[in-house]
């Protein structure tokens, strides 16, 4: 028997829509969920693909995450927009704030956007690339739940709290990347845990701080931050910025007000972006130029631009307009529908 399921891209926006609808979640935050699984699922990155629909269910399920949550969206200052997620997944809310927030940007130059009371489990590069494509450059950063040991710690403080960045090309697709400040994401290390594979060295710790490669004892453990204190300065700098600076949740504080239970972490985002065209004072296509001769002087010497793959994998899939994704998580995913 394959191992893998070919799915067309229909039909992977029909299963995660309807897992979804099924699950109690209405047909915004449906819709809004599914653009991202469905984009991520595109260019195969599939630990925040249609995997990712276990933890949106497990958050309903939980009796905490509001399937039907209305964002509230605060002008909260001339290039400030504060969004209450309402306890709904956050992606509602980023999708009903990008408008001012793009006008924002386009008017003063820069402008900021902290969503507050949400479930977050998506990738952070679709939310920047939506920017990207109009024209601005932007970051978004966030915690998680306290999975991740400190450098030099024994056990979780920190959360994968991931970074992104992403800057508009003219005619190309954006330069964009997106990394957890720990050596893995959750959902890698998941997978690695479903395919009963051993982890690579140095990614994480037992319960009693010994390092492992054993998926199970990893998840009962800590993960570690790459590059060691750097990694974890930036992760602790992201746990300020996406927490006590917008007035919301650590990632030690989002595991403690989970209680064991299994769903996306709780907390808030922030997101800034850019304009290249008032920070540049109008010389937008020349500055363009200039970052182009950057990338091109990168790939001149045979090396890879963060997202390279992905875009390929992304149009290649788009021409064949289908995926792949491992039979034993089809199966698993079916059992989701009601």
């Amino acid at each position: 028997m394959n191992e893998n399921v070919t799915l067309s891209l229909s039909e992977v926006r029909e299963l995660s829509e309807s897992i979804l609808m099924d699950n109690g979640f209405n047909q915004d935050h449906a819709h809004s969920i599914t653009d991202i699984i469905y984009t991520n699922q595109l260019g195969d990155c599939h630990s925040h693909g249609l995997y990712r629909l276990f933890m949106c269910t497990e958050s309903i399920q939980s009796g905490r995450a509001n399937g039907a949550a209305k964002p509230t969206v605060v002008d909260a200052g001339p290039a400030v927009i504060r969004t209450n997620a309402n306890d709904g997944i956050s992606l509602l809310a980023l999708h009903e704030s990008l408008p001012l927030l793009i006008e924002k940007t386009k008017k003063n130059g820069i402008s900021a956007l902290a969503i507050n009371n949400c479930f977050h489990f998506s990738a952070l590069w679709p939310e920047v690339e939506k920017l990207s494509e109009a024209g601005l450059a932007a970051m978004a950063m966030l915690p998680s739940h306290a999975w991740v040991a400190p450098a030099g710690g024994t056990r979780g403080t920190l959360g994968t709290n991931p970074f992104a960045f992403s800057w508009p090309r003219q005619g190309k697709a954006p330069f964009t990347f997106d990394f957890a400040t720990s050596q893995f994401a959750r959902g890698e290390i998941e997978l690695y845990r479903r395919a009963n594979k051993p982890l690579p060295e140095g990614v994480a710790i037992d319960k009693d701080g010994n390092p492992t490669t054993d998926p199970e004892a990893a998840m009962a453990g800590a993960m570690l931050t790459f590059g060691a204190h750097k990694g974890s300065a930036l992760s602790i700098m992201i746990e300020l910025l996406a927490g006590p600076l917008i007035d919301d949740l650590t990632s030690k504080e989002s595991m403690e007000a989970a209680e064991g239970r299994l769903e996306a972490p709780y907390h808030g985002e922030i997101i800034i972006a850019f304009d290249p065209n008032l920070f540049s004072g109008g010389k937008v296509d020349t500055n363009d130029a200039r970052a182009e001769r950057l990338f091109a002087d990168i790939l001149d010497q045979g090396a890879r631009l963060p997202s390279q793959r992905r875009q390929a994998a992304s149009e290649r899939n788009l021409a064949r307009n289908a995926v792949d994704i491992p039979r034993a998580l089809y199966e698993d995913l079916l059992k989701l529908r009601k």
